[in-house]
């Protein structure tokens, strides 16, 4: 069974570097300053790598969605 295709497992997408530079500084913060995600996480893409940062779009009640950056590491 793949687990990041389960309904409950929001949809996670590893940016392009230049959309990563546009959040690093919208947000004023540094890559490593993101929360990490480890590699073997089991919702992450197949090509993500240590380093790359990933955008997560869950449900939310309040707001439709909710988008959050996480930095994968080993």
């Amino acid at each position: 069974m793949d687990v990041s295709q389960h309904d409950l497992v929001p949809e996670h997408t590893v940016l392009p570097e230049d959309e990563v530079e546009d959040v690093l500084e919208e947000y004023d913060v540094e890559r490593t300053s993101l929360p990490k995600l480890k590699r073997r996480d089991p919702a992450l893409p197949d090509d993500a790598e240590p380093g790359d940062v990933v955008k997560v779009v869950r449900d939310s009640r309040t707001t439709d969605e909710a988008v959050v950056y996480r930095l994968v590491i080993e």
